[in-house]
């Protein structure tokens, strides 16, 4: 059985399996719903696509299936995948993981291996997810995490106010302090972040995810993070 939300995908790679002589119970592209598809017609092998491998959620139809059609094998169609998407989905349940650019001996091989109770993911992809793993790239956060350890709590918050288009004499009065001390502030900011200008600032700290990692650490009531401090 083949279930993909994207129908063209789902019928073609039924049509090419049924060349091949495997019985195709049905090609589906649902929205949702997918699980309870795939344990009402219990096949012997599911091929269940998904765009978005490490999203949060994203293998509960594995879960599902895996719970009320424990016999079921489940293949997970998707991209190439990070070490965590490959991870999720055997965790979920799934018997193997197929790149939504394999050729169709090779879906075919990952049928039969699942049909065999075996695990079914192609060497290449495992050796990726290795080689992820034991080096692994730098990610948006991590460079978020360092930037905001640069940071003084002070100018975090002149940060948060610079994103949210807050000019010197705003951040000055939310802050508590004398425009000319705000003004020094934002240029530290600026210096420390290594941009010429606010609105560069404020686009580093979103792309970086700085942000999110800033807002547990200002106060929402516009107080400043040193009450007891002049803001010098």
């Amino acid at each position: 059985m083949v279930v993909d939300d994207h129908r063209l995908l789902a019928e073609a790679l039924a049509s090419a399996l049924k060349l091949r002589g495997h019985r195709v119970l049905a090609a589906a592209a649902p929205a949702a719903g997918a699980a309870e598809l795939v344990i009402s017609r219990a096949p012997e092998v599911c091929l269940l696509g998904t765009a978005a491998p490490a999203e949060p959620g994203v293998f509960d139809p594995v879960v599902r299936i895996k719970r009320d059609r424990p016999q079921v094998a489940v293949v997970v169609l998707g991209p190439v995948p990070s070490p965590r998407g490959i991870a999720a989905a055997f965790a979920a349940g799934a018997s193997g993981y197929v790149r939504h650019d394999e050729r169709i001996e090779g879906v075919e091989r990952a049928i039969m291996k699942a049909r065999a109770g075996e695990s079914a993911v192609a060497p290449q992809l495992l050796q990726g997810a290795f080689s992820e793993l034991l080096n692994p790239a730098a990610q948006p956060d991590d460079e978020g995490q360092r930037l905001l350890q640069m940071l003084t709590p002070r100018e975090v918050e002149v940060l948060v106010r610079v994103a949210d288009g807050e000019d010197t004499r705003l951040i000055a009065a939310g802050m508590g302090i004398a425009p000319s001390t705000a003004r020094t502030h934002v240029q530290r900011v600026l210096m420390k972040l290594g941009v010429g200008s606010r609105l560069e600032a404020a686009a580093l700290a979103a792309r970086t995810g700085l942000l999110d990692r800033a807002g547990p650490l200002v106060p929402s009531s516009g107080a400043t993070l040193h009450p007891g401090s002049s803001g010098g």
